[in-house]
């Protein structure tokens, strides 16, 4: 996916890079591009403040697809994906969202047009999805409602 591409080439690392290393480049990073460093003109503050942004823009989002934070969140992804319905899903740009009835919403990337094509048509989303999609494409989750008592 462009996005994943896009990033990964923002922080100089490859689709390999641990958490650690994605810390260490972003903290590095961060250091030679903070605003408070460029104070000789309100121009080179401003290019710093939108370096800056997109360097932690990418930091987080490959943060929540690294393996290692969804080996800490699969037993969540499991339950979820093997007992929770669908309660919405949305494709745009090669991206599928789907929303969950127990309030988990997962983005999955690199989905193509007609997987998502089969999905609408299929009998049962929910069965499709199981079987096409849940361990077949890069996650993340962009969020998880919080059940009140």
């Amino acid at each position: 996916m462009r996005k994943i591409v896009d990033y990964r080439k923002i922080l100089g690392v490859d689709k390999n890079a641990e958490l650690q290393e994605l810390k260490t480049v972003y903290r590095s990073l961060m250091k030679n591009w903070h605003p408070d460093k460029f104070t000789e003109s309100e121009e080179s503050k401003l290019e710093a403040e939108e370096k800056s942004k997109t360097i932690i823009e990418a930091y987080h989002f490959l943060v929540s697809i690294a393996s290692e934070t969804r080996l800490q969140t699969l037993e969540d992804y499991k339950l979820t994906t093997t007992t929770s319905g669908i309660a919405d899903f949305e494709f745009k740009n090669q991206i599928l969202t789907v929303s969950f009835a127990d309030g988990s919403i997962y983005e999955y990337f690199d989905v193509p047009k007609a997987v998502y094509v089969k999905l609408i048509n299929a009998d049962s989303p929910g069965r499709f999805a199981r079987r096409h999609i849940y361990n077949n494409y890069i996650y993340r989750s962009t969020s998880k409602l919080v059940a009140t008592a």
